[in-house]
């Protein structure tokens, strides 16, 4: 998935990159062209994680990870981080999710859940403040529930926020009139999509 997600990265963009699996994408970002991530707690130009035995405690991302500063890198006070995200300084942010509606909306945080993340975080300054919106998750639940739904259940971090949602088994975009299949992995097909989801699914046309 967060192979699929960085080929979707133009060069150039300003993306910040969620708390979990988001953080995979600057891993895979191609070499031949520049992205410039930023982490809500306060950095701006953080490369790929570091080699083992290499890491700086000091330099860490939003979800406590020890990340590596490219050349030219910057960290600063998170206010201005904050102000950055919401003032519409990123091209993409990448999140993880709970739930998102066949129209975009977004939940990806919860209360009273064990094991759930306690709060919201900046997840709704960045939902918002972002140009682009997309979220990387498993399309199902542990339960076999499908995380794309007709209405989000749990609180909502967004309104009709999310322009993509990539999973394991597809890529789709989320419209004002419903899902768009946008690619699936081999062996998948549409019908076992709109199967799994329950939702009607609209091809994309080529």
């Amino acid at each position: 998935m967060a192979r699929r997600v960085a080929q979707d990265i133009h060069d150039g963009a300003y993306v910040n990159l969620g708390i979990g699996m988001p953080t995979l994408v600057a891993n895979h970002i191609p070499r031949d062209i520049e992205v410039i991530l930023q982490s809500e707690n306060g950095i701006l130009g953080m490369g790929p994680a570091p080699a083992e035995g290499e890491q700086d405690y000091d330099l860490i991302n939003a979800g406590k990870q020890p990340v590596t500063l490219l050349a030219g890198g910057a960290y600063f006070h998170h206010a201005d981080s904050f102000a950055m995200m919401r003032g519409g300084h990123l091209d993409i942010c990448v999140l993880g999710a709970f739930q998102v509606s066949q129209t975009g909306d977004l939940a990806n945080w919860s209360t009273g859940q064990s094991g759930a993340i306690p709060a919201v975080g900046g997840a709704m300054d960045l939902a918002i403040g972002a140009r682009q919106t997309w979220v990387m998750m498993d399309l199902l639940t542990r339960q076999g529930q499908s995380k794309l739904v007709n209405a989000c259940t749990y609180p909502l971090t967004g309104l009709a926020c999310v322009k993509r949602v990539y999973t394991d088994l597809a890529t789709f975009a989320c419209t004002p009139h419903g899902l768009k299949l946008i690619d699936a992995i081999d062996g998948v097909s549409h019908e076992d999509l709109e199967a799994l989801t329950g939702l009607s699914i609209q091809r994309v046309q080529k």
